[in-house]
């Protein structure tokens, strides 16, 4: 359960640091092999897709990777084209920007470009997503919903992302958005799935075991709906207020990090 289907992945909850210690995009770089990791840049969920792939090859490569190369896949036809395939096959690190999520998986959905990545991540390829980036990479992801102050059965719309991560539910821009309130609105509809909420200049880093570790200046909130004892969601319309007891919250900052599997946290060894 919550387990990775293959590589390292590393979660970010987007706006990370691109002009001071830029610990997230560091982590990425070291994480794909530093001065050997060779980096595919996929824009697909941005409409600026030139300027934002630039920005971030720049720093891939101040950062030391070998390569780092765009790829503009923005419809079906590059998301099944040969070239692309190549590039992601040859990729020790894959890094989704920001944008729309729905993008990323109507787009690249079940493509030569999609079974690629499938394919690398399972051989130990690092892939690494930011905001919508992040929240493609699990099986179920939050496409759109209200922040609100009061939660509901009806303040959020979910599709199927990338399923990279299992059972788990990914939401970004977390406490800078004030989205608490949509977390909790997915995971009642499902306990069965953990939800994750990070912030800004935060990431997860998630090992093949199911094992994560926090990064960056913020907090990532972890909503664990398995011991809810009450919930009114089945029964309510879909304006009414959210009924839930007994769930268990956790906050954590980079030092913790977290076992998906027993669904508990630690005090990680690095910070």
């Amino acid at each position: 359960m919550g387990e990775s289907c293959g590589g390292n992945l590393l979660i970010i909850g987007g706006n990370e640091d691109k002009q001071g210690e830029c610990i997230i995009l560091r982590k990425f770089i070291a994480m794909a092999g530093g001065r050997e990791s060779r980096i595919a840049v996929v824009t697909t969920a941005t409409e600026f897709p030139r300027e934002v792939g630039d920005e971030y090859r720049s720093l891939f490569t101040e950062f030391g990777a070998e390569s780092s190369n765009i790829l503009f896949i923005a419809n079906r036809e590059a998301a099944n084209d040969r070239h692309n395939i190549s590039e992601i096959e040859q990729s020790s690190g894959i890094f989704f920007t920001g944008g729309d999520q729905l993008r990323l998986t109507s787009i690249l959905g079940g493509s030569g470009v999609d079974a690629a990545i499938r394919r690398s991540f399972r051989q130990g390829t690092v892939i690494a997503g930011t905001s919508a980036g992040a929240s493609v990479m699990s099986d179920t992801m939050i496409v759109d919903g209200s922040s609100s102050d009061t939660p509901t059965k009806s303040m959020l719309s979910m599709a199927h992302g990338m399923g990279l991560l299992e059972e788990v539910v990914i939401d970004q821009h977390f406490a800078q958005r004030g989205r608490i309130n949509r977390l909790l609105a997915a995971v009642a509809q499902n306990p069965h799935i953990l939800g994750v909420g990070i912030d800004e200049d935060t990431a997860l880093s998630v090992s093949p075991e199911g094992m994560v570790e926090i990064v960056g200046s913020q907090t990532v909130t972890i909503v664990d709906g398995k011991s809810i004892i009450q919930t009114n969601i089945s029964e309510s319309k879909p304006f009414d207020p959210l009924a839930l007891t007994n769930v268990i919250l956790h906050i954590l900052p980079s030092g913790f990090g977290y076992d998906l599997k027993r669904r508990v946290p630690h005090t990680s060894k690095t910070k």
